[in-house]
C-alpha cells in the first residue's frame, strides 16, 4: 500500500501523487506548503529550485505546479526514487531531474546556482548545519532557503549569511524562509 499527496496549487492543483512507506518520510504538512508557497509566491515562477531531501516530493511538485523553471530532487532511497521518477512522467514535466544518491554526494556533484533551496532532511538524521554549509556556494544572491525542523530554527547552527525573513510553526514542524544575502 502506497500514500498519496495532494499538490495543494498551481497547475496541478488537486492532482494525487503516490509515495513509498518509507520509515521516517513525511510530506510537508498542507498547512505549512500552503504558507510556504505564499511566501514565495512572486519568487517561485522561473526559479531555478533544489530540493535536498525530497522525500516524497511533496515541495518539489508543488514548485513545479507554481512555476519553477527547473528542479532538482536529490533522494538516495531507491524505492522512492522510482515514484519521483514515475510523478515526473505522470505530470508530464520536462524540467525536472532526480539525483539518486544522498544530499551530501549530489551537493559534490552540481555547480549550478539556485534560486529557492528547500532543505528538509529526516529529523532524526539532524543534517540542517551539514547540508546548509554545503549547499551555500550553490546559492543564487539573494537565493531564498526553505527550512523544516522539528526544534527551533534557531539552534541549527544555519549559515550567518542566511537571514531569517518569515517564520512559522505547526504542531511540533518550525519552518523559516531564509535569504542569502
Amino acid at each position: 500500500m502506497n500514500n498519496q499527496l495532494r499538490i495543494i496549487g498551481g497547475e496541478f492543483k488537486r492532482r494525487q501523487l503516490p509515495f513509498a512507506t518509507l520509515d521516517g518520510l513525511r510530506p510537508t504538512p498542507d498547512r505549512i506548503r500552503e504558507t510556504l508557497f505564499n511566501w514565495l509566491m512572486w519568487d517561485i515562477q522561473g526559479a531555478k529550485v533544489l530540493d535536498l531531501c525530497a522525500g516524497s516530493g511533496a515541495l518539489s511538485f508543488e514548485a513545479l505546479s507554481r512555476g519553477a523553471k527547473h528542479m532538482v530532487m536529490i533522494e538516495p532511497h531507491t524505492e522512492q526514487v522510482k515514484f519521483l521518477r514515475q510523478n515526473i512522467q505522470r505530470l508530464n514535466v520536462e524540467h525536472a531531474q532526480v539525483l539518486a544518491m544522498t544530499a551530501q554526494n549530489a551537493l559534490k556533484s552540481l555547480n549550478e546556482p539556485f534560486d529557492v533551496v528547500f532543505l528538509d532532511p529526516p529529523y532524526s538524521l539532524n543534517l540542517w548545519q551539514e547540508l546548509a554549509e554545503l549547499v551555500n556556494p550553490l546559492l543564487c544572491e539573494n537565493a531564498l532557503i526553505y527550512v523544516e525542523a522539528d526544534r527551533e530554527l534557531h539552534t541549527l547552527n544555519l549559515p550567518a549569511n542566511w537571514q531569517l525573513l518569515k517564520q512559522t510553526k505547526a504542531g511540533i514542524v518550525k519552518a523559516g524562509l531564509f535569504q542569502n544575502v
